[in-house]
């Protein structure tokens, strides 16, 4: 599991549901393998029957493939075993099905920004902000993936990166699609690199993500609070001019790397056989990520046209 990533993924409750079961281990003298000790039965015998008795479960399996004819057996044991799906297991179908749901929503919301006045959408916005950082919150250290809540998140979302767009659009036209455009093309780029092995979530880039990230997020911290007190008077703070794409561009390259260690959270998830449910989590996941990849592409966008 990538560590240090995406907290929804590295959450004790999806790491413990992907994780592999340990390998039972005999205590120490003990040989489960091996021959019964005195006064108890072998292996595959319950005490108290005679020996060469088996259980009623096997002797009743037993006696239903005795009455079988030879071609019934032969077609029974050509059947394909059961895969992933039909044992309740996740699988990528299930989590790009699930993934799909969340930004249809997600789109939804931002459609609904489109046919408001500006100031309701404005007010959407902040509403989609707040509510949207609860729910995220609520998904995150929730033990069991709640679907309607997952998906409001998404609507949330959508309302806030609607009313962003609809802002930024009317200050800088055409801001909006190049940041759909590009937020789908890092998405497929950083995808194709994932699947062909060239781009993976090492222990070394993993230590150079977490020194990146941790400073990133020192430096919003203080932005926004020098943008609330007024210590700055730039539309964005300090992140304005060639610092302000510097810092853009390192932020789109820590999304990016931050969707790369979803795609093994969600790889090892399905190896391990997470059950299906956890699918919703990767959706979660993978949306909450992209949500912060289009707001980093479009704030990025705004900053190059405010300079021209």
């Amino acid at each position: 599991m990538a560590l240090g990533g995406n907290p929804i993924f590295n959450g004790k409750n999806f790491r413990g549901a992907t994780q592999a079961p340990p390998v039972p281990q005999a205590q120490y003298g003990q040989n489960p393998f091996s021959q019964a000790q005195y006064g108890q039965g072998s292996y595959g015998q319950v005490p108290g029957r005679a020996p060469g008795q088996v259980m009623d479960a096997q002797g009743g399996w037993m006696a239903q493939q005795q009455n079988m004819t030879h071609d019934q057996l032969q077609q029974m044991y050509n059947q394909p075993a059961a895969g992933p799906a039909e044992t309740g297991r996740m699988t990528f179908d299930d989590v790009i099905i699930k993934t799909a749901a969340c930004l249809g929503v997600l789109m939804a919301g931002a459609a609904v920004t489109l046919f408001v006045g500006m100031p309701l959408a404005s007010l959407l916005m902040i509403v989609g902000a707040l509510g949207g950082f609860v729910l995220a919150l609520v998904n995150t250290f929730k033990k069991q993936p709640s679907p309607a809540l997952i998906l409001a998140y998404a609507g949330l979302e959508g309302l806030f990166l609607g009313g962003l767009t609809r802002v930024l659009d009317g200050m800088y036209p055409g801001v909006g699609l190049q940041a759909v455009i590009g937020t789908l093309s890092v998405f497929a780029v950083t995808l194709l690199l994932f699947k062909s092995g060239k781009v993976r979530a090492t222990p070394k880039a993993m230590k150079f993500f977490m020194i990146a990230i941790a400073g990133y997020a020192l430096f919003s911290v203080v932005n926004l609070v020098m943008m609330l007190t007024g210590l700055t008077t730039e539309p964005f703070g300090l992140r304005s001019g060639i610092i302000g794409v510097v810092i853009g561009v390192l932020a789109i390259g820590l999304a990016a790397f931050s969707l790369i260690m979803d795609f093994t959270s969600i790889e090892e998830g399905v190896r391990n056989g997470a059950p299906e449910r956890f699918s919703w989590t990767a959706a979660f996941g993978l949306t909450v990520t992209l949500v912060w990849l289009y707001v980093e592409i479009i704030r990025l966008l705004a900053i190059l046209r405010g300079d021209d």
